[in-house]
């Protein structure tokens, strides 16, 4: 998320809430009230883009929401891309609240190089869960519910309000959800004073604390030329001037991967280089 003109801390973590997702039986996973099978419910919603279902995602985190007793706001900056935002009143409302993000949406999924399908949120006998968006990122959504549900029952209350927001396009960058949200009178009113948002998986029992966040550049390189007929060779084509650009980028990328495979910097230090596409072709007036 980027703010505006409020302050705010962003802090970006992996899962810092253990909870009892676990348990090897395939019986536990049946159960209709756990918080397994909760998790499957919610991993069986298709919100994979092109065509992500957020209005079957959006009435499944509702519920949940109101199962648990917050409060809940469905907002739609854009037409049919809700963005869910959960509350929790503290006991001192007036202080600075906390906020607990995460999105709906994933990735695509090819379902031929899965083990399972991709959307049955199947449950091997090692208690592991197969299903596109299970790391990135139902996990952390449901797990915050799933911790504010345990607190609720615990009767603790909390000092400062809390707020849980669900937003959609993350995967295609979050403009029509995080950046109109952030943007908006709703989540100034919110009060937000530390942010916690999705890290990296942690498949062991430590979790790294992230506390920045990395930012993308697009980069566009045009390179002109003269044209000529295909069976000749020529100097100055637009080709042979954009490889010249691409050795100079290549250098640079493969510096930093070197740095990184070294271990002389983390992975998340280094500046990422990846080129997406090319496109080649003769402008005519037509």
């Amino acid at each position: 998320m980027q703010g505006g003109a409020f302050p705010f801390v962003l802090v970006l973590c992996p899962l810092l809430l253990l909870l009892p997702f676990g348990g090897s039986s395939h019986q536990e996973a049946d159960k209709p009230s756990t918080p397994t099978s909760r998790f499957q419910r919610y991993l069986r919603i298709r919100t994979c883009h092109p065509s992500p279902d957020y209005e079957a995602a959006a009435s499944f985190l509702v519920s949940q929401a109101k199962a648990i007793g917050l409060k809940t706001l469905v907002l739609e900056f854009v037409e049919k891309k809700p963005v869910l935002v959960f509350s929790w009143p503290g006991q001192d409302p007036s202080l600075p609240s906390i906020l607990l993000n995460c999105h709906m949406d994933s990735v695509p999924a090819e379902a031929e190089k899965w083990l399972y399908p991709p959307f049955s949120a199947t449950k091997d006998p090692s208690g592991n869960i197969f299903a596109r968006g299970s790391q990135d990122d139902k996990c952390i959504g449901m797990q915050y519910l799933e911790a504010l549900r345990n607190l609720k029952k615990s009767s603790f209350i909390p000092l400062r309000t809390i707020h849980v927001s669900f937003v959609p396009d993350e995967e295609i960058g979050g403009l029509d959800g995080a950046k109109r949200f952030v943007g908006s009178r709703e989540f100034m009113e919110l009060n937000v004073g530390f942010i916690l948002d999705e890290g990296q998986a942690s498949p062991t029992g430590e979790f790294r604390v992230f506390y920045a966040d990395r930012l993308p550049w697009s980069l566009v390189i045009r390179s002109s030329g003269k044209p000529g007929h295909g069976s000749k060779l020529y100097d100055g084509s637009a080709m042979e001037n954009l490889v010249r650009s691409m050795e100079i980028i290549a250098r640079f990328r493969e510096n930093q991967f070197d740095m990184a495979k070294a271990g002389f910097v983390p992975k998340s230090e280094v500046i990422s280089v990846n080129p997406v596409y090319v496109k080649a072709g003769t402008p005519t007036p037509t």
